[in-house]
This record gives structure tokens, C-alpha cells and sequence, in this order.
């Protein structure tokens, strides 16, 4: 059997490696590796609003990954203090990359970042700072580490049928979901109430979570996704 082709959608700002410091479009490796883990095939994608179709053509799921907060003015808001460095192009590639394989009804998995981009493509918005909502900075502690804490799941939701009603997770984020965009349904909590993850129940598979699944050691969420890629590649 072949196996599905996974997108994964890739930082684009300036790297350091062998003495070079260049622009790059590149991706943890954890994302890749736990696409190769899970029985599906790890394609990067670079962020680019040209060719849309042909990049779909090419894939059959998506993962949206980490990265920096999104321009506030995609959904119509003034940026915050603590709002970090934005990368317009990137956000309008990925945006228009979600919207279209959300149309076609491709399965895709949106973590941290990703998950925001997911709320703001279906035209919900963001919480610029959470911690001056939950009066702690426990989603995000320290710079270049995982915070870690416990989730909730709603039982009713797909994601409760993959990982069941509690789960310890990793977060590395400051800003949250706020108003919840159209067809999205809350999926999970954190036990000071934010928000952490999210799903389009009249889609095949449309997850997002505000943690960080490649970087522990439960691949279900992978393990999902590419079964509902295969699925998708079948019915294509």
C-alpha cells in the first residue's frame, strides 16, 4: 500500500547552519518524524499563495504547524504589546492554503499556531496575551521549553474519541482562541478555562490543538490523521 502524502507546512524566516545565515522554509523535525511514525509520508510545504490547487493535488492531509503569532489584522484587530514579530507572508499563504483544503474537505491537523490559524481562517479571532486573562503565564513559562499541564476533553467531540476524556499535554503559547469562528466547536480546556483545542464537526477531520502532540510521545493524533488521509486519497 502507498503510503498518504502529509503536508507540513514550514517556518520561512532566516536560519543558521554550517557557518550560512539565510532565509529558509524549514520544520521541526519532530513534525517529521512523527508523520513517518504514524504510517503516512512527511512532505514540507513552504509558505507560497500561488499555486494553491497543485500543492492539494499533491497531498492528501495537512499539518499546520507551530511558529509565531499571526498578524492581528487578519482578523481585524489592533496589535497587543506582547504581541510578537509577525510574518504577513506566511500567514496569508497558510490561510489560503486552509481555506482551500478545507473546500476540498482534505483531513487537517492544526497545532499551537496552527490552531489559530485554523479559528481565524473560518473567521473567529484570538487572544493577543493570555496571561492577563488567566493571571499566569503557565502555557508558556520559558522561552525555548514546553510548559506542562493537563487537559480536559469533551467527551461528545472527535478528539475525545482519539485520546479520551484527560490528557497531560506541552504548550509553548500566549495567546488563545476568543471568539470561535463558523462551524468550529470547543474540544478541550486547560483547568483555568482556556480554551485548547478546537474541531469543524461537518468536516472529515479538522482538529486543531493549542499544545504541542509532536512533541511527546502519544502519536494518536498522527495515527488519526493518516488514516483519514489514506481514506481521502481512496475516495479521491
Amino acid at each position: 500500500m502507498q503510503l498518504p502524502i502529509i503536508g507540513i507546512t514550514t517556518y520561512a524566516e532566516k536560519a543558521t547552519w554550517g557557518g550560512w545565515t539565510e532565509p529558509a522554509a524549514f520544520a521541526p523535525l519532530a513534525y517529521v518524524r512523527a508523520v513517518d511514525d504514524a504510517g503516512g509520508r512527511p512532505l514540507l510545504v513552504p509558505p507560497n499563495d500561488q499555486a494553491i490547487e497543485e500543492t492539494l493535488d499533491a497531498l492528501h492531509g495537512l499539518i499546520f504547524s507551530g511558529g509565531g503569532d499571526l498578524d492581528p489584522s487578519t482578523y481585524g484587530a489592533d496589535p497587543h504589546p506582547e504581541t510578537g514579530e509577525v510574518n504577513p507572508e506566511r500567514d496569508h499563504a497558510e490561510l489560503a492554503l486552509l481555506e482551500a483544503a478545507l473546500v476540498r474537505d482534505m483531513p487537517v491537523l492544526a497545532v499551537c499556531r496552527g490552531s489559530q490559524v485554523l479559528n481565524v481562517a473560518r473567521g473567529g479571532d484570538l487572544v493577543q496575551h493570555l496571561p492577563e486573562v488567566v493571571g499566569d503565564e503557565k502555557h508558556k513559562e520559558l522561552p525555548g521549553e514546553f510548559a506542562e499541564h493537563d487537559v480536559a476533553i469533551a467527551p461528545e467531540t472527535k478528539l475525545g474519541g482519539l485520546i479520551g476524556g484527560h490528557a497531560p499535554v506541552k504548550s509553548h503559547h500566549h495567546q488563545g482562541f476568543g471568539r470561535l469562528g463558523e462551524g468550529l466547536r470547543e474540544a478541550a480546556r486547560a483547568d483555568d478555562g482556556t480554551i485548547e483545542a478546537l474541531e469543524d464537526p461537518s468536516r472529515r477531520f479538522a482538529l486543531g490543538v493549542l499544545w504541542h502532540p509532536e512533541a511527546g510521545e502519544d502519536l494518536r493524533l498522527f495515527e488519526a490523521l493518516v488514516r483519514e488521509a489514506q481514506d481521502y486519497r481512496a475516495a479521491r
